[in-house]
């Protein structure tokens, strides 16, 4: 079992998706993890060799934000957009979309069922 950044990777998957059920990377990301790491993206996550698992977490703690520590900057962030009062604060905490979309028709999710 692969373990990268408190996650239990799939072991059928090939690393280079495998990758991508750490939060805050994607695919493109996990593509130059693996080419910083010298690992072939093709690689099975349970052929996985213990040195080449060492050399991809020294490239995402050193090189990445991932997980918890992503998810509490970009809470931060929203904190401090509603803290100063701005536009996309204000949306953020009247659960509106934030970035332009129109609510007249669309946004169902994001306002909530419709009360008859």
């Amino acid at each position: 079992m692969v373990r990268i950044s408190g996650i239990d990777l799939p072991k059928s998957k090939t690393i280079e998706y495998a990758l991508t059920s750490v939060y805050g990377i994607g695919l493109t990301s996990s593509r130059n993890v693996l080419s910083i790491a010298n690992v072939d993206p093709n690689k099975r996550t349970n052929t996985l060799g213990d040195t080449e698992v060492m050399n991809i977490r020294e490239v995402i703690e050193e090189n990445y934000k991932v997980e918890e520590d992503l998810r509490r900057q970009t809470k931060q962030n929203i904190v401090r957009l509603s803290q100063i009062n701005c536009v996309k604060g204000r949306r953020h905490r009247q659960n509106l979309p934030v970035r332009g979309q129109r609510t007249r028709t669309n946004s169902r999710t994001r306002r909530g069922a419709r009360l008859m």
